[in-house]
């Protein structure tokens, strides 16, 4: 008696569950994720840094002003619009990185990678406040460059032999605002390269 068990069709064809991407790791991990809450805390810690060492430069000197008379006279960042504009732009950076920080680390937690859509906002928004950073960091490093070495032809003094104190904390937020904007390149060079390989695979 011929058993009546199931066979299979001669033309069938079982499919096998799809395998991830090559880049989210055999470990479950999505190495770019990692990388990409790295460089957001690298954003967010060196933007709040040089804020701080710009908004601590206030320095007080007692400047004459007649024979016996001398007069205390202050130097504040927000005596300069470009200095606002600096320290306005670094601020938008620490709210940027941690906005996008959250949603990263959101999808790390629950092991999927980020979406197409998350990661061309990623792009344009990273790109856009580049540029911001960039201009802030290139107008404030001009009025600093000013300070330091004057301008003979506009007959603009120096300023920095007497506040020294400030003009120090001014070169030290503008050298650390270097950082942010290199952070913010490697990251829209990440998002591109993330974006990349998901187009490449469709």
């Amino acid at each position: 008696m011929a058993s009546k068990g199931t066979t299979t069709p001669p033309h069938s064809t079982v499919k096998s569950p799809a395998s991830p991407p090559a880049y989210m790791g055999t470990s479950g991990v999505k190495h770019h994720l990692v990388v990409d809450v790295v460089l957001r805390v690298m954003l967010f810690a060196t933007a709040l840094v040089s804020i701080i060492v710009m908004v601590t430069s206030k320095q007080t000197k007692l400047i004459p002003v007649a024979p016996g008379l001398v007069i205390p006279l202050d130097a504040k960042f927000n005596q300069s619009p470009s200095f606002i504009y600096y320290v306005a732009a670094l601020s938008v950076a620490c709210l940027h990185s941690i906005i996008t920080g959250v949603i990263s680390i959101l999808a790390l937690i629950k092991q999927k990678g980020s979406s197409t859509g998350v990661l061309c906002h990623f792009v344009i928004l990273d790109a856009m406040l580049l540029g911001i950073m960039t201009s802030a960091t290139g107008a404030a490093g001009a009025v600093a460059y000013i300070g330091f070495k004057g301008n003979s032809h506009t007959r603009w003094n120096k300023v920095c032999d007497i506040y020294d104190s400030f003009c120090g904390h001014v070169a030290a937020s503008v050298a650390l605002s270097a950082l942010p904007s290199v952070a913010l390149i490697l990251l829209v060079w990440l998002s591109v390269y993330v974006l990349s390989k998901k187009i490449a695979r469709r």
